[in-house]
């Protein structure tokens, strides 16, 4: 795997023995095992064990830069107005405790902290993808994981095991929700944001793995958090800035969640599969209840979860790589006539309708879910010099605005393609063909996505992401730095460590 931003070479260090943790002893006194434990008494059994066991170094190594990569994306965030928001609401909801906001390197209570930094990380829409599920598991579930683990002094390796056990969960019940036969989530179809809804679910579960939870502790801290896992997702078409909020409330619910789960509050075992519950509730009968517990603790979803190139809706990246294949042909906006962006049928109500919305943004974050905008912008040869493409500085208020862009994006028509309808939602395939004012028609097609198993970014890819997302908040050595101690958390560095620093960075 790619891994970014300085990570070491060599290997990664041995497994730390779990021996002597309390929480870990704690985890250990589980129900009796058996073929009747229910779907969520399962995926608890596993996360009691993994809290005692640990995890392989490779699946350490894959959280550890899934945590590198949403550490960047939440320091290129500070400065949304989303993250500023909520932080204010915590500073006048008040407490104290030991979790870092990655907003203003204040001290919180965890519940509070996981709100602000999961703000942070899906502020941009700069974070991970699962496919085909389509969420963003690591920004519900890591921020929910680090506040929880700073507060109770957690090492390294058990921050790292309790992130990827929720991650996996997040990823296994978006995948109870994907219709094969439609080949699409039926979450997304109800207008639903299955990552803010499942990932609450995943953070409960890491959170409590860090509180030392037990596995009936664990299935009903599932089941709490069932019933509080929320979000729809109209303002992808229309407008607003609550969905930058949902990753931070699903965290924010999933500390809670385990919180009331190891005080005595009980959840129903049969939260997930039974008649009235969690998958029910929002999926109806097209529930692929097995997708939660097939292969559970042998196949990991976790490593195949996709990275972003660039920071905007998942959907429009191949149309941004089909045209920056074009302008290095040597295409040019003052060239074309038109543009026909051919992308799979179920993303157009994302990023192509309303169609007014979309070739006239209301602003830079609207313009990250525009195919119109998007592949202007990439046509027009992007305003960072990084290498990447396509960053933030094209989607600030002013770029969406900028008269040139528009006028090429309203000359970007978007259309259901039926190859890349075929390869949706494993893949976001898209065909761009520009129509030339000599005449000429040139055609490029991008079937797979890039950041993902078959496409790995390089990790000179990932430092220049980390890098460019760090420097909206904090120097190149600083940056680089954290980066570092990220990395570190596979051995003797705690969250704790990490956030102290973070905090001392953020007050420099």
């Amino acid at each position: 795997m790619s891994r970014p931003a300085a990570a070491p070479s060599g290997a990664a260090p041995a497994a730390p023995s779990h021996e002597g943790n309390p929480r870990a002893d704690r985890a250990a006194e589980s129900s009796p095992r058996g073929a009747s434990r229910t779907p969520a008494q399962q995926v608890a059994d596993l996360a009691a064990r993994v809290t005692v066991e640990g995890l392989p170094d490779h699946l350490r190594d894959d959280l550890a830069a899934r945590t590198v990569d949403l550490l960047g994306n939440c320091l290129a965030a500070r400065a949304e107005e989303p993250g500023r928001i909520v932080s204010r609401v915590v500073d006048e909801w008040g407490g104290h405790g030991g979790a870092t906001s990655f907003a203003t390197g204040e001290r919180l209570p965890p519940p509070s902290a996981a709100l602000v930094n999961g703000t942070l990380a899906h502020s941009l829409d700069f974070d991970d993808t699962h496919l085909p599920s389509v969420l963003h598991p690591s920004s519900a579930v890591l921020p929910a994981a680090f506040a929880v683990a700073e507060a109770t002094g957690a090492g390294g390796p058990a921050f790292l095991d309790a992130a990827a056990v929720g991650v996996e969960l997040t990823c296994r019940l978006g995948m109870a929700g994907y219709d094969e036969a439609a080949g699409t989530s039926v979450f997304f179809e109800w207008g639903q944001h299955a990552t803010a809804i499942c990932g609450a679910v995943g953070a409960a579960l890491a959170a409590g793995m860090l509180r030392g939870c037990s596995a009936d502790e664990l299935t009903s801290a599932i089941g709490i958090a069932a019933s509080m896992g929320s979000g729809v997702i109209e303002a992808n078409r229309t407008g607003g800035t609550i969905k930058r909020v949902h990753c931070g409330w699903a965290a924010h619910a999933g500390v809670a969640a385990a919180d009331l789960a190891r005080h005595g509050l009980t959840g129903p075992p049969t939260v997930l599969e039974g008649g009235f519950g969690f998958l029910r509730a929002f999926l109806g009968d097209r529930v692929q209840i097995e997708a939660v517990t097939d292969g559970l603790g042998e196949h990991w979803e976790t490593p195949g979860i996709f990275f972003k190139p660039y920071p905007c809706n998942h959907f429009t990246h191949a149309g941004i790589d089909a045209a920056r294949a074009l302008r290095a042909r040597g295409v040019r906006p003052d060239d074309v006539e038109r543009l026909v962006l051919g992308v799979p049928a179920p993303v157009l109500r994302t990023i192509a309708e309303p169609r007014a919305e979309k070739i006239h943004p209301r602003s830079g974050y609207h313009a990250a879910f525009s195919g119109p905008y998007t592949v202007a912008a990439a046509l027009s040869g992007g305003r960072e010099p990084s290498g990447l493409g396509v960053f933030h500085p094209d989607f600030a208020d002013e770029a969406a605005a900028d008269p040139e862009r528009l006028a090429l994006a309203a000359r970007v028509e978007v259309v259901a393609d039926d190859e890349a309808t075929a390869g949706f939602p494993h893949q976001f395939p898209a065909v761009l063909t520009a129509h030339l004012r000599s005449g000429e028609t040139v055609t490029e097609r991008v079937r797979e996505n890039r950041g993902g198993p078959g496409r790995p970014l390089s990790a000179a890819e990932h430092e220049t992401k980390f890098a460019g997302n760090a420097a909206r908040s904090v120097g190149a050595d600083t940056a680089a730095e954290l980066a570092r101690l990220v990395w570190d958390l596979r051995g003797d560095l705690r969250p704790a460590d990490l956030g102290a620093r973070l905090s001392g960075a953020l007050h420099a």
